[in-house]
């Protein structure tokens, strides 16, 4: 039988290895923490989700970052509500995790340029797409992708950071000798962490 891990009973060790594989997320594009669910609600209050890549994560901040196009729905859903959600299952490790947090769109600021700076060439291109990024089209080619810019200026002024400070993390271990779940919550400065039925 496996032996249990270090955070089974632990719930600061929980905790702990939640962002731990958040940070783990951002460095391992094999990881299953690299591309989870984001979770907006539209204008007329409806959930959407999509698949968003980690760029940056700061567990001492409990801030994560990822990047998209200021054009897209996702940005208009998070401009207007301030509001995300993140969840990602690893089948692996039996570990689901679930971030509730308060959002802000970078656009023309330090964080912003910083983010573009660190941007690989391949995916600045990205944000040069036209039309704008889910525009009806009468093919599914019918869009144009710009060459790769060795300045790095195609593109920039879609470019857009997403800033993610978690409110709530949901945590839920799977194991046939008895699953573990915690959820922990931030209040300003105050932190709070607790067991809770699976």
């Amino acid at each position: 039988m496996d032996a249990l891990p270090s955070f089974y009973d632990d719930l600061d060790g929980f905790r702990a290895e939640g962002w731990r594989r958040l940070a783990e997320g951002v460095a391992n594009r094999h990881s299953a923490f690299h591309t989870p669910s984001l979770a907006t609600v539209d204008a007329e209050g409806h959930p959407r989700l999509r698949t968003v890549v980690l760029r940056a994560n700061d567990a001492g901040a409990e801030t994560l970052r990822f990047h998209c196009d200021r054009r897209s729905d996702k940005a208009r859903e998070i401009a207007q509500s301030g509001r995300a959600a993140l969840h990602v299952y690893d089948r692996a490790t039996k570990l689901q995790l679930r971030l509730e947090a308060r959002a802000s769109l970078h656009v023309d600021d330090e964080i912003a340029d910083a983010a573009w700076a660190s941007a690989l060439a391949m995916s600045r291109v990205c944000y040069g797409v036209q039309p704008a990024p889910g525009t009806a089209l009468p093919a599914g080619e019918a869009y144009a992708l710009p060459d790769e810019d060795p300045e790095a200026r195609v593109g920039r002024e879609n470019f857009c950071a997403v800033m993610l400070t978690a409110e709530r993390l949901d945590l839920l271990y799977l194991d046939r000798r008895g699953h573990r779940r915690a959820v922990f919550s931030r209040e300003g400065e105050d932190r709070r962490g607790t067991w809770v039925t699976p």
